[in-house]
């Protein structure tokens, strides 16, 4: 699939001006200019992450009123309901939460909650709520969902249920009538940073009410690890406060991890020290495979466990759920790229609708995600469950999925999400004229830029350039995420030169040479584009830097993402 390369726009002032600041790289400066890091006060907070820079919790809407009633809760022995969702930010949520509460309110009046997938679908539940009521719960604290359950909070205070909302999804035009919503997307929450994920928002309520209960920080600090693990997962812009959680949050994965943090490590084979990154691939998969196959209390429960034998059973249980999954996404995505070979209309759609009744709900995000991987249009992928049509949607840059799902709305049964991915259901007789009518809405608002994926680069480096110190600069501006990526270099009229190789008949081992300085990099997923190395004519290259140890022998190499001809 054709890229198109972007190198970012660059303020030669700006550069210079940065560079007699700091006496660091001018490529440095370069990268950090495109992070909007123009002066030393702003490098001083990026490369240095300080837990006092964290916002006051009183700035938020409704934090007075939180505190307030779990407070009344606590005087009362009222019984407590904590609920949450049942991916990674959800059971990181109610985990982290439920443990700080055990601290201050008695066990038998403590509870968890989390809804099943197949059952009850995301967010707060009938289910729940019946639950709450059959067990004399007169307080639900809901993390990383209800900002859009308003009918069904409703019916929890017809019958004497209190609900406190953590949240950070946008909200709809009516707020739900809770004792307290904490959400900084709300247009009238005049809190400073707006994209905390769901467990940072429960974070929040957690150092409010230490405050309130004259508790030591380390009363919430202690479950930081949960939170950056969230924040990894749901993918939310590392900048500001997430960029702060992250990086602490990090440093005490990497130091001293919770019990069942560490069973998941060991189990899933990481000796390294762990990056954002690694935690999206290795830890976020095995608590998410849990929701996906089976049941995600179990997820919860590992993150609480302080036992380090009933750690590791749960964690296997994990590992058990996770290589299920991966089975099962491999063998649908098969399945659904077929479709698409078999079928020319998709060929010239503007969009990706896929369904077969027989795929597992569990997964069909995650197979959508790659068939995108092949075929870069936005995606829905669809499965038959409780007699509904249901599915995950995902897009592609600078596409709005949920408004194109909603311009369909007249034909769904039920739909949420955001700018990128969204979940939806519909009576399996309006598949047809769902599919139709979503390619009219995608094909009408859908720019050609959406349809091409783009590489971002940082900037222009020629190998000469490329040394240790660069890359030690570049390693503490960890975290990376969103908003703050990984930098990524082009080099120019690079050549192979020689002994580059296939890899498993699908990745590129590169050996490649630049005037006389030589690198090896490795591009994953390229084995198409092979043919072009054995020519031996100049190429450019995209990559981004790594540190890779073999055999003693600590070197850089290029983690490729695409190349071409020179020009």
């Amino acid at each position: 699939m054709e890229k198109k390369w972007t190198i970012l726009p660059s303020d030669e002032g700006k550069i210079n001006a940065l560079r007699d600041q700091l006496k660091v790289d001018q490529t440095l400066c370069r990268v950090l200019i495109n992070r909007g890091i123009d002066s030393f006060e702003k490098a001083k907070h990026f490369f240095r992450p300080d837990l006092a820079d964290l916002h006051s919790p009183w700035l938020m809407k409704d934090m007075r009123k939180a505190t307030d009633r779990i407070q009344q809760a606590f005087s009362n022995k009222e019984k407590i309901l904590v609920y949450g969702d049942y991916d990674v930010d959800g059971t990181t949520s109610v985990a982290s939460f439920f443990q700080f509460l055990s601290q201050v309110h008695p066990a038998e009046l403590l509870e968890l909650y989390i809804p099943n997938r197949y059952k009850e679908g995301y967010g707060i539940s009938k289910l729940g709520i019946e639950y709450a009521h059959k067990n004399g719960f007169n307080l639900v604290v809901c993390l990383d969902c209800g900002i859009k359950s308003v009918e069904l909070i409703d019916e929890a205070k017809s019958l004497g249920i209190d609900f406190i909302i953590c949240d950070h999804h946008l909200p709809g035009t009516v707020i739900p009538d809770a004792v307290a919503v904490l959400n900084p997307k709300q247009s009238d929450c005049d809190y400073p940073f707006k994209d905390l994920c769901g467990c940072g928002v429960g974070f929040k309520l957690m150092s409010a009410l230490a405050e309130c209960l004259c508790l030591e920080p380390e009363s919430f600090l202690q479950y930081i690890d949960l939170v950056a693990v969230a924040i990894a997962a749901d993918i939310v812009p590392i900048v500001g406060e997430n960029r702060i959680l992250a990086y602490h949050g990090l440093k005490k994965i990497n130091d001293n991890p919770s019990v069942g943090i560490k069973a998941i490590l060991e189990t899933s084979g990481s000796k390294k020290k762990l990056t954002i990154t690694n935690v999206v691939f290795m830890i976020a998969p095995r608590v998410n495979a849990a929701g996906r196959m089976d049941d995600a209390r179990k997820a919860v429960l590992l993150f609480m466990e302080k036992n380090t034998e009933k750690a590791k059973e749960l964690a296997d249980m994990l590992q058990s759920d996770n290589s299920d999954r991966r089975e099962t996404d491999s063998s649908i995505t098969r399945e659904a790229l077929e479709i698409i070979a078999n079928d020319s209309n998709y060929l010239h759609s503007k969009s990706t609708v896929l369904y077969q009744p027989h795929w597992h709900k569990g997964v069909v995000g995650i197979v959508a995600s790659r068939v995108i991987e092949s075929h870069y249009k936005p995606t829905i992928v669809l499965t038959l469950s409780e007699g509904l049509v249901t599915g995950s949607a995902r897009s592609v840059r600078g596409f709005n999925v949920y408004e194109a799902i909603y311009a369909c709305k007249e034909h769904l049964v039920t739909f949420g999400g955001h700018f990128a991915a969204a979940g939806l259901s519909m009576l399996p007789e309006k598949v047809d004229a769902f599919k139709s009518d979503f390619e009219k809405s995608v094909a009408e608002s859908i720019t050609p830029n959406s349809l091409c994926p783009e590489i971002e680069i940082d900037a222009e480096i020629d190998f000469n350039n490329i040394r240790f110190p660069l890359f030690r600069m570049i390693e503490q501006m960890e975290p990376f995420g969103p908003d703050n990526m990984k930098p990524v270099f082009l080099s120019k009229n690079v050549v192979n030169n020689g002994n580059s190789r296939l890899l498993k008949e699908q990745h590129i081992k590169f050996e490649l040479n630049q005037n006389n300085s030589y690198l090896s990099g490795i591009g994953f997923n390229m084995a198409d584009k092979f043919d072009m190395l054995l020519e031996k004519k100049p190429i450019d290259i995209v990559y981004t830097l790594e540190e890779n140890e073999w055999n003693g022998r600590v070197s850089l190499q290029l983690m490729v993402l695409d190349f071409r001809y020179s020009a």
